[in-house]
């Protein structure tokens, strides 16, 4: 084996170790000996986060559910730094994002910045309507905590454009904030609350010029696709959570209605408007799908050019589903091995993701089992398959 050849094998082994781990921390969540997590409770996501970096790989890990006391990881004081442990195993370094400094600033009407955009690691992120048409009604969600965080006066209701862009221009300067991610509750308008979402970025663009991602469902006119695109947004989340029609009717009897094929006929117009790559879904893994439904599912939206961000269910207290446990790391990690393969042969990885979820990456380990992947051209692709 040639040198290139065998430092490759190493660090594709690195990546295949750090994507179990990754698949561990997000199962088990990770016990902080002193309160310097700042974490993320309800809300549109990521909830129930505590937000590091792991060997300069980020990561969120549930930090507040009551099953984290039964977790083997920590994370502990490591001389002046951080680390996360295994019990007593040192698995690596961690860094500990500092409160960000734009936290500490007010708008000239005395609303904390904090409470209009949250800073995760490096990608400031904001949910601009944080109320959402299916909330309390047979409709909702069940996975979902929107309205939590404003239950709890941890936010505002809506956050108006000019707020954003003041916020995102204070990120970027005082904390290094390089994407910003929109999303919204649904609204009852045809357009389900995009065309808001899109004024709020275009806002952002104007002050700061950061990519931004905007998170809507499929609006009934998909001509709406391109006055966002004209607004500003670089690439969009339209997140059917799961392929699995029956699990979809369960947990989100709105997105049921539009059904698997309604989305994809939303995901082809906007592969056509922002390009292969801009366009992503989430799909949560552990809510009683069938897996053959969920690797089929991934697979065509690949190909038609949409990235499938695959991240396990971490149940948020006082959610409908609030308590649940997340999957086994052995499913997750299976799926993980079969998804990242597929994305790395048709070419459609995140790092080519301008912002949003799938950019960032961190609530998932699909990244880090794409990266194991990229540098092995000759490895035979078992991808998708139903075994």
């Amino acid at each position: 084996m040639s040198a290139t050849a065998s430092d490759r094998f190493g660090r594709d082994r690195r990546e295949l170790a750090l994507g179990r781990l990754l698949t561990e921390l997000q199962r088990f969540g990770v016990q902080v000996e002193e309160p310097a997590v700042e974490g993320r409770k309800g809300g549109a996501g990521p909830s129930d986060a505590g937000m590091i970096w792991l060997e300069g790989v980020p990561v969120t890990f549930p930090f507040a559910a009551d099953y984290v006391t039964r977790s083997p990881f920590t994370l502990r004081r490591d001389g002046e730094g951080w680390a996360l442990y295994r019990g007593r195993e040192r698995l690596g370094k961690a860094v500990v994002p500092p409160r960000p400094r734009y936290y500490d600033l007010t708008t000239a009407d005395g609303i904390p910045y904090w409470k209009i955009a949250l800073l995760h690691l490096d990608s400031l992120a904001s949910t601009v309507i944080q109320t959402c048409a299916y909330w309390a009604t047979p409709d909702q969600c069940r996975f979902c905590g929107i309205q939590l965080s404003l239950e709890a006066e941890r936010t505002i209701a809506v956050k108006r454009p000019g707020q954003l862009a003041e916020v995102a221009r204070a990120a970027k300067e005082l904390d290094g904030a390089v994407d910003v991610t929109l999303t919204t509750g649904s609204t009852r308008g045809r357009d389900r609350g995009a065309l808001y979402v899109g004024r709020c970025a275009r806002a952002i663009k104007e002050a700061t010029d950061l990519p931004v991602q905007a998170q809507f469902e499929p609006p009934e006119d998909l001509g709406v696709l391109e006055t966002v695109k004209a607004l500003g947004v670089d690439s969009v989340g339209i997140h059917i959570e799961t392929f699995d029609p029956e699990v979809l009717a369960r947990v989100a009897p709105a997105k049921a209605r539009t059904g698997v094929e309604g989305y994809f006929r939303a995901w082809e117009r906007a592969v056509e408007v922002f390009g292969r790559g801009q366009v992503s879904t989430y799909v949560i893994l552990g809510m009683g799908e069938d897996p053959g439904l969920t690797l089929e599912g991934c697979r065509r939206a690949i190909d038609m050019g949409v990235y499938p961000f695959v991240v396990p269910l971490r149940p948020i207290p006082g959610s409908l589903m609030g308590d649940l446990l997340p999957p086994p790391p052995d499913y997750v990690e299976s799926m993980y091995r079969k998804v990242a393969p597929y994305l790395v042969a048709r070419g459609l990885t995140s790092g080519a993701v301008r912002a949003g979820c799938a950019r960032c990456n961190a609530c998932s380990a699909l990244g880090a089992f794409e990266r194991s992947f990229r540098d092995a051209p000759g490895r035979r692709l078992t991808v998708l398959d139903q075994g």
